[in-house]
């Protein structure tokens, strides 16, 4: 049999992110996690069915795509299917494929794990590198140190809180409690913490999400955020450091996050958390 593109659903969006947590591993590339698919629950059931993609041989699922955005495609596979040229064949053909409903036409990119063979297929078709991200990753082999504020574990009762800061940190945010709580009913959530800190004077100044992909396997912050009146004290590096301790106490083997590499001042509070710069990665886009 060959390669299925699968049914879209809720069932779906299951699959695709038991996969995921099943391909995540020390010493791969930069890939897309389930967390991502957590953090896109957000907008609803609805919104995230109609948004991934899946790519299946014999009933497994090989390759799992999240539509993050009108032209953009991020996508992994399984570590053993990189380089499968059946499977390559497949994604190359519905990504340049608009009839395929994958990618419109125009210009539009597609995230994927530098060592796959999409990579080189799609640079063939005349796709080309986009603006570098820079992933950043913090070892929890050993204890994470006490990040010297206080971290609130956010529920329910408290997504109003958590939404607050997240909207204060990104300027064209539309995060709400109410979208805190579709993000919160998706199946990758089982796996997640919101975490808050706050100052000397109990005010909220600092957010992040953080997914497990299970024991033994990298976590993933997303997003991570500093309230607009509080920057500058050293909150986004406390949470950095708290957002490792608590992807520990979940059993993650690491704690993984990527951002431009643009934002000079996000790798650098990064850094200075103990996280340890990866090499840069690149989106291919084609022209319009």
């Amino acid at each position: 049999m060959g390669i299925e593109s699968g049914k879209r659903g809720v069932h779906e969006v299951s699959r695709a992110v038991e996969a995921l947590r099943e391909w995540q591993h020390e010493g791969s590339a930069m890939q897309l996690h389930p967390g991502d698919l957590g953090w896109f629950q957000r907008f609803g059931a609805d919104a995230t069915t109609a948004a991934v993609r899946t790519w299946s041989r014999d009933g497994r699922v090989l390759a799992v795509g999240l539509l993050d955005g009108p032209d953009l495609l991020r996508l992994t596979t399984a570590p053993d299917a990189r380089r499968d040229e059946e499977l390559t064949r497949r994604l190359v053909n519905d990504l340049i494929t608009p009839e395929a409903g994958v990618l419109p036409a125009g210009r539009v990119a597609v995230e994927a794990p530098l060592d796959a063979l999409l990579q080189d297929r799609l640079a063939e078709e005349g796709w080309s590198p986009d603006e570098p991200w820079t992933p950043l990753r913090f070892d929890l082999k050993e204890p994470v140190a006490d990040p010297g504020v206080r971290v609130e574990v956010v529920g329910a009762e408290r997504a109003d809180v958590r939404a607050a800061v997240q909207r204060s940190a990104f300027e064209k945010s539309t995060f709400t409690d109410e979208r805190w709580r579709e993000m919160a009913a998706g199946v990758a959530y089982a796996d997640a913490r919101c975490l808050v800190t706050y100052d000397d004077r109990g005010d909220a100044v600092a957010a992040v999400t953080v997914w497990s992909a299970g024991p033994g396997r990298p976590g993933l912050l997303e997003p991570m955020g500093v309230h607009r009146d509080h920057r500058g004290r050293g909150h986004g590096k406390a949470i950095c450091v708290a957002a490792a301790a608590a992807l520990r106490e979940l059993g993650s083997s690491s704690a993984l996050v990527c951002t431009p590499s643009s934002n000079v001042g996000g790798v650098a509070t990064y850094e200075s958390a103990g996280y340890r710069r990866l090499p840069e990665v690149r989106d291919l886009y084609r022209a319009a």
